[in-house]
């Protein structure tokens, strides 16, 4: 690391402490000679003194929040000028014994950033990442199925990452919840089948055609065929993925749970798959599905567990929904979660 860089943010540090802060939620800050698209990366010290680097972001982007510990605090944070406004990603250091460490991780960020000035909260992420040890288990290589389910979901993700950066928060079914997207009203289940002659989908339990409540659910079913050339590649979608998420490390622990490793990418360099048909659909109260309520109704004790049951969509109805109608409901789902 360049002994230069971490001088130089030394240097601004320590000038701020010459001054105290003057309230607890205040903080002093200079800028840093690292321009981003979203303004300019910033030191800063806070009430207590403890030492903070400021990274610029938009103000519809989200912090990650699983890093907040003893040593290290990361949160979103806006600031108020005169004239101006500026929302930062802030990464403080709440150990003044562990300043050189620190200063050494904040000049990795300012490099970095450097050469990704597109995405500042990208790279800092993967500053981080790096400075994080990692260990994952290895387990089986997913089978063609849950390839293909997998390739679904990912298909309907690219699309919200598209809109915002920061969708993968929506992305809810590899951390178990009943739906493969959801927000805070609105959700999208996906289903896929490889080389069925029949508009067929198999349905895992009473909650998962359960519309949230005072919500929407919209079913995105998709016809997949393995192939050898055309079409696109597991890999390929995985990594358009991880260039429109401003979260890495979050995208690949969601890969993770649903048991995708990136040290297990060799075993599906040649899985391709191309789209045959693509069909959406409103899950409304004429919507055939089986849930809790029907089985009140029918008299049978909701205790019964491990229902699955297949739905044929071969004829209509269901009817298919207009592309705008799933176009507006992807955004709504935005709007929640924002």
């Amino acid at each position: 690391m360049n002994d230069g860089v971490r001088d130089l943010i030394d240097g601004h540090w320590k000038q701020l402490e010459s001054q105290k802060v003057s309230g607890e939620r205040q903080v002093r800050l200079s800028e840093l000679p690292v321009d981003t698209d979203e303004g300019r990366l910033a030191a800063a010290v806070d009430h207590e003194g403890y030492r903070h680097i400021l990274v610029p972001i938009a103000s519809h982007q989200s912090v990650r929040r699983s890093l907040n510990g003893p040593v290290l605090v990361l949160r979103k944070r806006p600031l108020e000028g005169m004239d101006s406004y500026q929302v930062y990603a802030d990464l403080g250091c709440l150990r003044p014994d562990l300043h050189d460490l620190f200063t050494m991780l904040c000049a990795d960020v300012l490099r970095t950033i450097g050469g990704l000035p597109h995405s500042p909260l990208k790279a800092l992420y993967r500053v981080l990442d790096r400075w994080k040890e990692l260990f994952r288990v290895q387990g089986a290589p997913l089978g063609t199925e849950q390839l293909a389910g997998l390739f679904g979901e990912l298909t309907v993700l690219t699309r919200l990452l598209e809109i915002d950066s920061s969708a993968h928060r929506l992305w809810r079914g590899p951390r178990g919840h009943h739906h493969d997207f959801s927000a805070l009203y609105d959700a999208v289940e996906v289903k896929a089948s490889i080389g069925g002659e029949d508009r067929r989908v198999r349905i895992h339990g009473l909650e998962q055609l359960q519309p949230p409540v005072d919500g929407s659910l919209q079913l995105a079913w998709y016809d997949l065929r393995r192939t050898s050339e055309q079409g696109e590649g597991l890999l390929e979608l995985i990594e358009r993925a991880l260039r429109l998420c401003d979260d890495e490390s979050a995208l690949l622990g969601l890969l993770a749970a649903i048991g995708f490793r990136s040290f297990d990418a060799a075993f599906y360099q040649d899985v391709r798959f191309l789209i045959i048909e693509e069909r959406w659909y409103e899950v409304d109260a004429s919507f055939p599905k089986l849930i809790s309520n029907d089985l009140a109704k029918a008299g049978i004790p909701i205790s019964v567990t491990d229902v699955n049951y297949t739905i044929d969509l071969s004829t209509e109805p269901p009817s298919l929904l207009e592309p705008t109608r799933v176009s507006e409901h992807l955004s709504s789902m935005i709007r929640e979660a924002t």
